[in-house]
């Protein structure tokens, strides 16, 4: 068994971590929650015994200040907290500096997303080759497990793919990852994770299309899909880390990702990037102070911690995996349902923060009682999906599989038409109210229902008071 824990950050995803993984401290020993604004891993750490989440009370979970870039001090805090599994759940770009201190100090290493170079966005894919896989040799060599991407998407979903490999597929053709926010937070505008990460994943669209990189607008390619639960909702084609690794290790002739997106965010989304408020790179004001564009919207926009309270609606994310099975024609949904509320009732978090916070833990135990310790860098596809599948079924990420008919109006069709057919398809409407900017977050029918309803009760009125007089 490997024993004790370090979590690398302290905002929503590792919030959520730290719960799960003080619920399973018997399995995980010690838990260390480190990061730069030590006040952080302490407001974390109050929630947990709030809660009363802390399995064994015996073990340890403390908190310390740290500077992850710097791989000396990782190191050297590894080393004192006899830590042996770093779950890294910082921003992506600390990914390479947090690798490098686990291979030195002979640990294991988990994180949810690819690394990141604060001054490129979109690099030339596959991404795992610029960075990670750089390292794989090394890894090998000092039998060090890190497994990359072992959150939601990327993580659970390429487990799905494993799993379809493994149980239902002879042959596959395509691969869907389906990603749905069905819930409310109540405000203006905001993103469900840190805005910088955010929004640099969607400068450009990389897909694996016929077993090749093809390069799309953002969001130009939409379509519309009936999910579980959730109900219809508009999904565009978008890149994302997993394809990266998928493409690599999972036989497909094209897989591709899409996200859901309503017509409110894209309008702001589109209004930020065309007028340059997205740019990762520094403009000069007149003044002579240099600032990035990118980090100022973050600033301004509502820390995704605080939606957590208010949050309401459901998540959707999933793999729909076209192929065939004994020379039949075969089309399996493999999805996941979290609901808000339900996630801020156990763990004071939204849901989207808990669907990327879980998955790390359970990779964590696997590697802990040794069915995950690869000791090699792997991705999760590469490992057996179903023990890693059946602890989250136990520990609050249920799995969901669903046979869909072939060609049925159940099935989602992702073949990727003339970009002047798709851009034709891909408008979003919105409303806008300077008055009231909530308006543009209520559905138009709805506005025009409402207004009609408060003209019919004004003219009623005005019937009444004249049959008075």
């Amino acid at each position: 068994m490997r024993k004790n824990v370090m979590i690398i950050g302290a905002g929503g995803v590792a919030h959520v971590a730290a719960h799960k993984a003080a619920m399973n401290n018997d399995v995980l020993g010690d838990i260390c929650i480190a990061s730069r604004t030590k006040a952080k891993c302490d407001a974390i750490i109050e929630s947990v015994i709030r809660k009363n989440h802390l399995k064994n009370p015996d073990r340890k979970l403390y908190s310390a200040e740290l500077d992850a870039m710097d791989v000396a001090a990782t190191i050297k805090l590894i080393k004192k907290t006899k830590t042996k599994i770093v779950i890294n759940l910082g921003s992506a770009f600390i990914n390479m500096s947090v690798l490098e201190a686990c291979i030195e100090a002979g640990v294991a290493y988990i994180d949810t997303a690819i690394h990141e170079d604060p001054d490129k966005v979109c690099e030339e894919p596959p991404w795992y080759a610029n960075y990670e896989w750089k390292r794989k040799e090394r890894c090998a060599e000092k039998g060090i497990t890190a497994i990359l991407g072992a959150g939601f998407d990327p993580g659970v979903v390429n487990a799905y793919c494993a799993l379809a490999v493994k149980r239902y597929f002879d042959k596959i053709d395509t691969i869907d990852i389906l990603d749905v926010n069905a819930g409310s937070h109540g405000r203006y505008f905001s993103t469900n994770f840190d805005p910088e990460i955010n929004f640099r994943e969607f400068v450009k669209v990389w897909a694996w299309i016929e077993r090749e990189w093809k390069e799309y607008p953002t969001h130009s390619v939409k379509r519309e899909y009936d999910f579980p639960v959730v109900g219809n909702q508009p999904v565009y084609l978008n890149g994302h880390d997993e394809l990266h690794s998928l493409s690599k290790n999972i036989n497909a002739n094209s897989i591709r990702f899409w996200m859901g997106f309503g017509d409110h965010y894209i309008n702001v989304f589109t209004v930020l990037r065309t007028l340059g408020f997205l740019s990762h790179l520094p403009v000069t004001l007149t003044t002579g102070q240099e600032v990035v564009p990118l980090k100022l919207v973050k600033a301004l926009l509502p820390d995704p911690m605080t939606l957590a309270p208010g949050y309401t609606g459901n998540t959707c994310i999933g793999t729909f995996v076209k192929g065939w099975m004994d020379g039949k024609k075969r089309e399996v949904l493999i999805y996941q349902v979290s609901d808000h509320k339900k996630c801020y009732e156990e763990v004071e978090s939204q849901g989207i923060s808990y669907t990327a916070g879980v998955p790390p833990v359970a990779a964590a135990m696997l590697v802990a009682n040794g069915i995950w310790d690869a000791k090699k860098m792997v991705n999760v596809e590469e490992l057996d999906p179903e023990p890693f599948l059946e602890i989250l079924d136990r520990i609050g990420l249920p799995t969901e599989i669903k046979e869909i008919k072939p060609d049925s109006k159940r099935s989602f069709d992702g073949t990727v038409r003339s970009l002047e057919q798709e851009l034709a398809e891909s408008t979003a409407t919105v409303t806008v109210s300077a008055a009231n900017p909530m308006i543009a977050l209520t559905p138009a029918k709805s506005v025009k229902a409402k207004h009609s309803k408060d003209k019919a009760d004004s003219d009623k009125e005005k019937k009444s008071k004249k049959k008075d007089k």
